[in-house]
C-alpha cells in the first residue's frame, strides 16, 4: 500500500523545533521557521546539545552572520510567496530592506556573494514552484495565480515557467493529468 502525503515544510519545521526547545525547556520566541529568538542565554554546552537534537531533522544553526542574513533573505521571500495575502508586495527590493534593515544592494551583493545566485533568480525559482504547487493542488485560473504571484500578465508568468521548467503551464496540467489518471486507473 502506497500513501501519498502533502507535507508544508514550514509547518513542519516549527513543529520540530517548538518541541525540541520545549523538550530542552529552553525560554523562545519563534520569530519564522528558520528564526528563533532565544529570551535567556545558553551555555556553550547548551547550544551544542541543541545542536545535535537538530541535525537529525537536517536543522542546523548557523553562526556565520553573513549566511544568516542569507537565510533570512530566504525565509522572507518564501514565506511572501507562500503567504495567505492576495498578492505579493509590488516591490520586493524595499520590502526585503524595510524588513531586514539594510539597503537592498547590500542584500544583493550578500546574497549573491554566499549562494552565487541573484536574488532575483531566487525570486524566480520560489514563484515557479508556487505557480507548480497551486497548479497541482488548487483549482485557480492562470490569470488567478498570476495576480496573486504579482506577475504583469498571464503571459509573462507563461513565458518564465517555460525558460523555467521547459515546460508551458499547459503542458505541465496536462502530464498532472494523465498522471493522476494512471493513479486513479
Amino acid at each position: 500500500m502506497e500513501i501519498n502525503l502533502k507535507i508544508d515544510q514550514n509547518v513542519l519545521c516549527k513543529v520540530i523545533i517548538n518541541e525540541i526547545l520545549k523538550a530542552e525547556g529552553i525560554v523562545y520566541e519563534l520569530q519564522s521557521s528558520a528564526t528563533v529568538k532565544i529570551t535567556k542565554p545558553l551555555a556553550p554546552d547548551k547550544l551544542d546539545q541543541l545542536a545535535k537534537r537538530l541535525l537529525p531533522y537536517g536543522i542546523t544553526i548557523i553562526d556565520d552572520q553573513k549566511e544568516a542574513m542569507v537565510q533570512k533573505i530566504k525565509t522572507l521571500i518564501i514565506d511572501m510567496i507562500r503567504g495567505d495575502e492576495e498578492s505579493l508586495p509590488m516591490n520586493t527590493s524595499s520590502y526585503l530592506s524595510e524588513r531586514l534593515g539594510f539597503s537592498y544592494g547590500y542584500l544583493s551583493n550578500l546574497f549573491s556573494e554566499i549562494t552565487m545566485t541573484t536574488i532575483e533568480n531566487f525570486l524566480i525559482m520560489q514563484k515557479i514552484e508556487m505557480v507548480k504547487h497551486l497548479l497541482s493542488n488548487h483549482n485557480l485560473t492562470l490569470t488567478e495565480i498570476a495576480y496573486r504571484l504579482n506577475y504583469s500578465s498571464v503571459a509573462h508568468l507563461s513565458n518564465q515557467f517555460r525558460k523555467t521548467t521547459g515546460l508551458t503551464p499547459s503542458a505541465f496540467q496536462r502530464i498532472l493529468s494523465m498522471k493522476k489518471e494512471k493513479l486513479e486507473s
